[in-house]
């Protein structure tokens, strides 16, 4: 190898190191700037393989040969069928994900499946919508907030909130090509107001926060991966406020169409719900249970209104849910983008029903 005591040939060689590093900082830049086009999963998946420190000390390498190699470091063929096609050469059912219906999803965890619920069906998240663009929009006139009808209690032991506020339904806007929406009477604030009036005529106190996710995130130039971390501090804020705080719901809504949302029950027509639990955490177990007891009660009197329990890790979501903050925190999703207020409205009635009797009972939960 050529070596040379000229102080111009090792500052060369400094400038070329710093140049690759440069190109490599940019790549990635770059490839984050485009993260709306993969799935939380697939991103979160790729970047847990990747070691920075051992990338850094392989580009540190290629000039300072001293420097002992990474063992972990993958390589450049499989980091780039995974960043690019979502393809991971060692796991053959990668290859198959895109063509086989629900196949994507193989590692969610179908803890308790309800009626028609199989891996071709799963439950699918919403693309992150661009806040820039998501403005206020106008309600059809038929989307009415009800008033409430019984008193309210005084003592709140319920806390309603939402991570992704802006998750709306086609029928409520009049854009139909839209399905986010920071108006709160056609997002999933709207479920979250009548779950409350419902929970409050059958004598259970609910405080709900109607924040702006999308405002509070742009605020602080945080961006959609970050909304859990936002809504932990919500939760966190509200516990230290309030410690008769006993039930966490955060309500979402699925992206699938109407077909695999929606339930009839007694020719009535119904928004279907599943539970979500994370697994990331230790007490999680805790939370399993109390979202099975539930399914398993409301899919007694409403027979197919839930899809199920899932159970979700990092590579599927945020895999924590901000349920690590207590064992009785919920993750439901009502419905999907397709279904309208009534489907919505019967599907919120129904899971108070079931609520209030599991929460007046004699549950050790």
């Amino acid at each position: 190898m050529y070596k040379s005591n000229n102080p111009t040939f090792y500052f060369i060689r400094l400038l070329v190191g710093l140049f690759t590093l440069t190109i490599f900082t940019f790549f990635i830049a770059v490839l984050l700037s485009f993260t709306s086009a993969f799935s939380s999963a697939s991103i979160k998946s790729i970047l847990g393989k990747v070691n920075i420190e051992s990338v850094l000390v392989e580009i540190m390498r290629s000039e300072v040969h001293a420097l002992p190699p990474s063992e972990d470091l993958p390589s450049i063929t499989e980091l780039s069928l995974d960043l690019l096609i979502n393809i991971k050469p060692k796991d053959v059912r990668t290859f198959l994900g895109n063509e086989i219906p629900g196949l994507a999803l193989y590692h969610t965890e179908i803890a308790v499946a309800g009626k028609g619920t199989n891996i071709t069906n799963l439950p699918i998240e919403s693309p992150p919508p661009q806040f820039e663009l998501l403005e206020d929009t106008n309600e059809t006139e038929d989307n009415k907030t009800e008033e409430q009808k019984g008193p309210k209690s005084k003592n709140k032991t319920v806390f309603i909130y939402h991570s992704h506020s802006w998750e709306a339904y086609k029928p409520l806007l009049k854009n139909a090509n839209q399905t986010s929406s920071n108006n709160e009477k056609t997002n999933v604030i709207a479920v979250g107001e009548k779950l409350k009036s419902e929970l409050e005529d059958k004598g259970i106190g609910v405080e709900h926060s109607k924040k702006n996710v999308p405002q509070a995130l742009t605020s602080r130039n945080w961006n959609y991966y970050q909304s859990y971390a936002l809504s932990r501090e919500t939760v966190q804020e509200a516990m230290a406020n309030n410690d008769k705080l006993k039930f966490f719901i955060d309500i979402h809504r699925d992206a699938q169409p109407k077909k695999v949302t929606t339930a009839v029950i007694n020719q009535k027509k119904y928004a279907k719900l599943f539970f979500v639990v994370g697994k990331e955490h230790k007490g999680y177990e805790m939370n399993r249970t109390l979202a099975e007891k539930l399914h398993s009660e409301i899919e007694k009197k409403y027979p197919g209104i839930s899809r199920g329990v899932f159970i979700k890790g990092k590579s599927q979501g945020d895999g924590v849910y901000n349920q690590d903050l207590s064992g009785r925190a919920l993750l439901i999703e009502f419905g999907g983008v397709d279904n309208d207020l009534t489907e919505l409205y019967n599907s919120t009635e129904a899971l108070a029903d079931i609520f209030s009797e599991f929460y007046w009972g004699d549950s050790e939960i």
